[in-house]
């Protein structure tokens, strides 16, 4: 535990006192965010700092790796008489995902700068890249073994746990293709998702906030409740546990130092560099901590909103009508007046509705299994 609270502390701290000098150095080169001609409400962001998402992801590395270095020196002298914490393929593979879809976004972010327009990389570049680094990921997740000798993720559908369904049902072979696609999907949507999310001041940043909170939680839980500590039929064959919950904790740090720059009125926006790079660390931990569809519940605000746009889009393709004003859903609640702080409170409201519903799941199952 110990080593779940430095980690989010360390980040939040670095977060929080570090985006200043960041907002001041990509102000000073007019790195500021384009915006799009349709948004008249949001042209007061033009010109915005852009590309905040670094900060998280530095925040993120520095609370994960010196609560690590920390623990180390309080093993060497005894201090807290704690013990020191190990580095884990899991979290490992988190921070590669939460890294490698951040250099996608960041790309996509400084094409826009540079082109100086609200369009950065085509749909089938950010595909490409976005699919390098999760097949890359979901490779490494299978095929790679923690201390204990198990692989990081399984080739099962997982809900709150594993489910019978098993996408190795016909061999190893096209049962580990299978993973691939499916760990593609599941990281590409939740990327997407988080991205359509971040129209708004604070709006994806609060709700991230919350979802890795509970990730912390439901790790740590994980961990407690692990098969090699407390076996029997509730326990959880999750691999590298405690460290997954360090780096849950960790950005959800990062994320909330963030927030007090990104509320409204922001002083500095993520970007896709932090959008796509927390959901695809969300999706990571989904997968990882086996609870790959009640992301689905843990994250309902991105999905609402993602729906909201496929709605949009295949009710104007199929009937030439639109369902709502705009999409995504909250530009939709601007146009019909609603204020910006309003649209971002009642949809923070929402997320953590959805995640305290994903946590009732989760532990309801805990307790049913005895």
């Amino acid at each position: 535990m110990v080593n779940v609270m430095l980690a989010g502390g360390l980040a939040l701290v670095v977060s929080l006192l570090g985006t200043p000098a960041f907002i001041r150095y990509f102000v000073g080169r007019g790195w500021g965010q384009p915006i799009h001609d349709d948004l008249a409400l949001h042209q007061v962001k033009r010109g915005k700092p852009t590309m905040g998402g670094t900060v998280i992801i530095g925040a993120t590395l520095v609370g994960y790796l010196g609560s690590h270095l920390l623990l180390l020196l309080f093993d060497a002298t005894g201090v807290l008489g704690v013990s020191r914490g190990r580095l884990t393929v899991g979290a490992g593979l988190v921070l590669f995902l939460l890294v490698g879809l951040g250099l996608v976004g960041f790309l996509d972010d400084w094409t826009k700068i540079r082109r100086e327009r609200n369009l950065g990389l085509t749909s089938r570049q950010k595909l490409l890249g976005q699919s390098v680094v999760t097949v890359a990921f979901a490779a490494l997740a299978l095929w790679t073994r923690d201390s204990g000798g198990r692989p990081p993720a399984s080739t099962a559908i997982s809900f709150v746990r594993d489910t019978p369904v098993d996408l190795a049902f016909a061999g190893p072979v096209l049962g580990a293709v299978l993973f691939l696609l499916w760990a593609n999907l599941l990281i590409t949507g939740a990327s997407n998702g988080v991205n359509i999310t971040d129209g708004l001041d604070g709006l994806a940043t609060g709700a991230a906030v919350m979802v890795f909170g509970a990730y912390t939680m439901i790790s740590l839980w994980q961990h407690n409740e692990a098969c090699t500590v407390a076996p029997g039929p509730g326990c959880y064959p999750v691999a590298d546990a405690l460290d997954l919950a360090v780096v849950a904790a960790a950005v959800a740090g990062a994320c909330f130092g963030f927030l007090w720059w990104n509320a409204s009125p922001a002083a500095i926006i993520m970007g896709d560099t932090g959008s796509l790079s927390l959901g695809a660390a969300l999706a990571g931990l989904a997968i990882l901590t086996r609870t790959e569809l009640l992301l689905v519940v843990l994250g309902g605000l991105f999905v609402i909103v993602t729906l909201s746009v496929i709605i949009q889009v295949a009710s104007f393709k199929l009937t030439g009508r639109r369902v709502f004003k705009i999409a995504p859903l909250h530009h939709h609640f601007e146009i019909v007046g609603w204020g910006e702080v309003t649209i971002v409170v009642r949809f923070w409201i929402v997320s953590g509705i959805c995640v305290l519903a994903g946590l009732a799941l989760f532990y309801s199952e805990w307790f049913a299994s005895g």
